[in-house]
C-alpha cells in the first residue's frame, strides 16, 4: 500500500472529523440556548407508546397510549454530528486504532466506517421520521434497527469479498442491504400520504427526501464503482476518501436542512 496515501488520509480524517465536530458545536449551542429563547416555540414532540387496553364497560380491548418522553430535537441533530466526528478521530488519532483502520484498508475493509454509519444514520433517519409525524416509540425503534441492519450489511459485503477477484464478487449483502434501506422511507410515505393532501407538506419536508434521496444513494454507487473497479475506484483508498467526502456534505446538507425544518410552522 502506498504510505503517503495512507498518511494523507490520516490527515484527511483528522481535517474532516475536526469540521463535523464545529458543525455539531454550533449545532448543539444553537439547540439549547438561541432556540429557547424564540417566543412560543418548543420542538420537543412526545413520543408514545401504543397498546390495547381492556375496557371494564364495554368489556374490549380497546386502543390506548401513553406518553414516554420528550425528544430534544435539537440536541439529537447534533449528536447525530458528534458521532460522526467521534469516528473520524478515532481512526486518526490513536495509533492503534489507525495501524487497524490502514491494516483493514490493505484487505478492503473499513468495519469502523459501518459501525459508524449504522448509528449516526439511524438517529437521522428516526429524526426524520419524527418529522413525518413518527411519534411511536415502536416504529422508531424498527426503523432505527432497520437501517442500522443496511449500514451491517455493507460491512458484510467487504469482509465476505475481500481479496476477491472483481468478477467473483458476490453482491448477495449489497441486494438484501437496499432492501433493508428502503423500508424505513416506506413507512415514512404512508405517514406523509396519509392526510391525503401532499400540497399541504412543507417545503423543508420535500427538500429532506430529495437531499436524503440523492446524497445517500451516491454512497452505494461509491460502492459498485469500487467493487467494479471503475477507472480511479480500482484503488480502494480512492473509494475510501470518496466516502469521507460524502459522508461530510450529505451528513451536513441534511443536519441543517432538519434542523432549521423543525423551526418551520
Amino acid at each position: 500500500m502506498d504510505t503517503l496515501n495512507v498518511k494523507s488520509l490520516r490527515k484527511f480524517n483528522l481535517v474532516m472529523g475536526t469540521v463535523h465536530f464545529a458543525q455539531a458545536v454550533i449545532m448543539l449551542f444553537l439547540g439549547i440556548t438561541f432556540i429557547q429563547q424564540i417566543e412560543g416555540f418548543d420542538f420537543t414532540p412526545q413520543i408514545f407508546i401504543h397498546y390495547l387496553s381492556f375496557n371494564q364497560d364495554t368489556q374490549s380491548l380497546e386502543f390506548a397510549r401513553r406518553a414516554l418522553f420528550n425528544l430534544p430535537f435539537g440536541v439529537m441533530v447534533s449528536l447525530f454530528l458528534f458521532i460522526s466526528a467521534a469516528a473520524h478521530m478515532l481512526i486518526a488519532v490513536p495509533e492503534k486504532l489507525n495501524t487497524i483502520y490502514n491494516q483493514d484498508l490493505e484487505k478492503g475493509i473499513n468495519k469502523f466506517r459501518w459501525f459508524e454509519y449504522a448509528l449516526s444514520s439511524s438517529i437521522m433517519i428516526v429524526l426524520i421520521a419524527v418529522l413525518f409525524g413518527v411519534y411511536d416509540i415502536g416504529s422508531l425503534v424498527l426503523i432505527f434497527v432497520v437501517n442500522a441492519s443496511m449500514n451491517l450489511f455493507g460491512l458484510v459485503m467487504e469482509q465476505l469479498n475481500a481479496g476477491k477477484e472483481k468478477s467473483g464478487v458476490d453482491w448477495g449483502p449489497f441486494i438484501w442491504g437496499t432492501i433493508a434501506g428502503l423500508a424505513p422511507w416506506v413507512v415514512i410515505v404512508i405517514y406523509m400520504a396519509g392526510s391525503g393532501n401532499l400540497d399541504m407538506v412543507p417545503w423543508f419536508v420535500w427538500a429532506i427526501v430529495v437531499t436524503y434521496f440523492i446524497a445517500f444513494n451516491t454512497f452505494p454507487i461509491n460502492m459498485i464503482l469500487q467493487y467494479k473497479g471503475v477507472g480511479k475506484w480500482a484503488n480502494y483508498l480512492y473509494g475510501e476518501r470518496v466516502y469521507i467526502i460524502l459522508s461530510l456534505v450529505a451528513k451536513t446538507i441534511l443536519a441543517w436542512l432538519v434542523f432549521f425544518g423543525a423551526l418551520q410552522p
